[in-house]
């Protein structure tokens, strides 16, 4: 596992906002260790039907994976019309949790308090058979921890259909919000509230398909919840 600072190029420094920036990496792992959800950033078409396209993906990551710090592995289709202009060129992968809502004296400073990572660079078709079942087990792993040493193998079908990429965590930043707001001294003095509604994901009992009523809940979808704060 690499130690070396986030942000080591130009396009992951802040050019706004600097003193919310994070520089360790552990703290990256963490965020990505609790998210859910990557949002993939590329241009498809080309000429003058080129456009932005951003996805929402479930992913992964491995900060011991074979990639230039660490490994970001994102899971797809095969048939998915993105798939090309991704492994033609470079990516921009935003990973975001949101920690609360910051109710200013002024509409200026109203802010939210987050943790948010992006990440740049050029992802690989990942084809060694281990490591792309490696990384499918980590995607399932990342919605329900443990799960997927409880499920049956892939069949060649679905590995047929599935793709997976990934992307290196070498270049990648950090910023974080946390706290109240940061208003004007007079805005301060005129006595007008100021401060934060913490937010936080909350999971709510899990709930069995028509299949399953009859088969008890399995103890790793029962941790997931719990974690979440099941109630």
């Amino acid at each position: 596992m690499t130690t070396a600072p986030l942000s080591p190029t130009d396009r992951t420094t802040a050019t706004r906002g600097r003193h919310r920036m994070v520089d360790d990496r552990a703290a990256l792992h963490a965020l990505l260790d609790e998210a859910l959800v990557a949002h993939l950033g590329l241009v498809v078409g080309s000429g003058p039907d080129a456009h932005p396209l951003v996805l929402p993906t479930a992913y992964a990551a491995d900060p011991d994976g074979p990639d230039d710090g660490g490994s970001l592995y994102l899971h797809g289709s095969v048939g998915a019309g993105w798939l090309a202009p991704v492994l033609a060129g470079e990516v921009c992968v935003s990973i975001t949790l949101l920690d609360g809502l910051v109710a200013a004296r002024s509409g200026f400073h109203h802010s939210m308090n987050y943790r948010s990572a992006v990440v740049v660079g050029r992802p690989r078709l990942v084809d060694d058979e281990a490591e792309r079942a490696r990384a499918l087990d980590l995607v399932v792993d990342q919605v329900v921890p443990g799960r997927s040493a409880t499920l049956r193998p892939h069949t060649r079908k679905e590995l047929a259909a599935t793709v997976v990429l990934a992307l290196p965590l070498a270049e990648a930043s950090l910023k974080v919000r946390g706290g109240g707001p940061v208003d004007d001294e007079a805005d301060v003095e005129a006595g007008v509230w100021g401060g934060h509604v913490p937010l936080r994901l909350v999971a709510g009992e899990p709930v069995a398909d028509a299949d399953a009523r009859d088969v008890a809940v399995p103890a790793d979808v029962a941790a997931r919840a719990a974690g979440l704060g099941a109630r």
